[in-house]
């Protein structure tokens, strides 16, 4: 579904991610892992639009989107969701949600996409007339996925989704998100906390200083040597 070869991105002339080349196939989850700075957020923002590759390129489905504005992108079935929780603050619930679907294909079906993703997210539906930014920090996390899927994508990228939770919080969520496989919504994970992420991928990426130094199924990441000393301290 996604491939990306060579890509190479800098912020003016600091360059970021170094021969980036990755795989994601219809239906895996595959995670991004990595420290703060590592290049993660960067690649997610390239593959939408947001960054622009100086070399290489990307296909989605088989398609060139390299240089591609972000709404073309998204049109064609990618949706990103943040890190950092960037709700709509004075909107309520079901009005960020509906942003969501704004896309002309998804709009007329959204009221059965809402019951989907209520069905996912209980609490969402219990809450679904209040101001997005009087929810809790969980909340509000459970909100933008929930939005994500709102546009029914093919591709969904998630950057960060346990960044500042609880751990009840981070596990709720992460629960949530292993049913996405059954649902066969395709994930791109970006994400610190490595074990949690490797539960539920297939397979992922290591990347350091914007490149990548390993990649292997999630099973053998797990009881890797140097994923275990760099980001689980055993």
């Amino acid at each position: 579904m996604l491939k990306t070869n060579n890509l190479q991105v800098s912020y003016g002339v600091i360059p970021v991610l170094h021969d980036i080349a990755i795989t994601v196939d219809k239906g895996e989850v595959v995670a991004l892992l990595g420290s703060n700075g590592a290049g993660k957020t960067s690649l997610l923002n390239a593959i939408s639009g947001v960054l622009k590759s100086g070399k290489g390129d990307i296909q989605f489905e088989g398609k060139d989107i390299t240089g591609l504005l972000p709404h073309k992108i998204v049109n064609m079935g990618i949706s990103q969701i943040p890190e950092g929780r960037k709700i709509f603050p004075f909107m309520t619930v079901k009005e960020n949600l509906f942003m969501g679907a704004c896309l002309s294909h998804i709009w007329p079906s959204r009221f059965d996409t809402l019951e989907k993703v209520y069905s996912l997210f209980p609490i969402l539906k219990d809450r679904t007339n209040q101001r997005a930014s009087l929810m809790s920090g969980g909340e509000q996390q459970m909100l933008v996925i929930a939005r994500g899927l709102m546009a029914q994508p093919k591709l969904l990228m998630i950057d960060e989704p346990s960044l500042g939770l609880s751990p009840f919080m981070m596990k709720h969520i992460y629960s949530v998100m292993s049913t996405f496989h059954d649902e066969n919504i395709t994930v791109l994970l970006s994400e610190q906390n490595v074990m949690s992420a490797l539960k539920i991928a297939n397979r992922g990426y290591v990347l350091q200083d914007g490149h990548i130094v390993l990649e292997d199924t999630a099973a053998q990441l797990q009881v890797n040597d140097l994923v275990k000393k760099a980001y689980v301290g055993g």
